[in-house]
């Protein structure tokens, strides 16, 4: 699930990557409507070209009627000295008030590199888990790499670690 997000992510990035190829300009588009499932069906999209960079974004959603609803977005942008990014996700929500959700990005550019996922998930009754993990490499070679969790009854627990650029382990810098 996690790679199938960031490769989505991945491939609006490079749909922009060659954006000195198309003409420039603003579009977008929207539009809603009832389904066959008694419920609606609705999304949205814009995209931006031009000779500083550009970006493309989209987001949609269907229900049932009955209270079940899915959706997700996606978005990516290219700027004007190659940094790019991207990020997508997607939720669900059912009738019995569970709930699910995970995302994931990506950004790349003069000062290095990101990645993150998450996901959160809800039952019926309200107990909810939900994890974020976090990758990072700056341009001189350090990293970090994190992960946060969330329980409920349990509360939030965080793990991270930074190195140099030599891979040694050092204390991450505080806010």
């Amino acid at each position: 699930m996690r790679r199938s997000i960031i490769i989505t992510a991945l491939l609006a990035a490079l749909a922009l990557s060659a954006h000195g190829a198309g003409a420039e300009g603003f579009a977008a588009a929207r539009g809603a409507r009832q389904n066959a499932a008694g419920g609606v069906t609705a999304g949205q999209a814009r995209a931006f070209n031009g000779e500083n960079g550009g970006f493309a974004a989209r987001r949609g959603f269907a229900s049932d009627g009955e209270g079940n609803a899915v959706g997700g977005s996606a978005g990516a942008f290219k700027g004007p000295n190659g940094a790019e990014g991207a990020r997508a996700g997607r939720w669900s929500r059912s009738a019995d008030g569970s709930a699910n959700h995970e995302s994931g990005g990506v950004y790349s550019g003069a000062n290095g590199n990101a990645a993150t996922y998450g996901s959160a998930s809800r039952d019926a009754d309200g107990n909810t888990t939900a994890t974020r993990s976090t990758s990072a490499n700056g341009k001189n070679g350090g990293s970090y790499d994190g992960s946060t969790t969330y329980e409920s009854g349990s509360g939030v627990s965080h793990s991270g670690t930074c190195t140099d650029s030599s891979g040694n382990v050092v204390n991450c810098p505080s806010r």
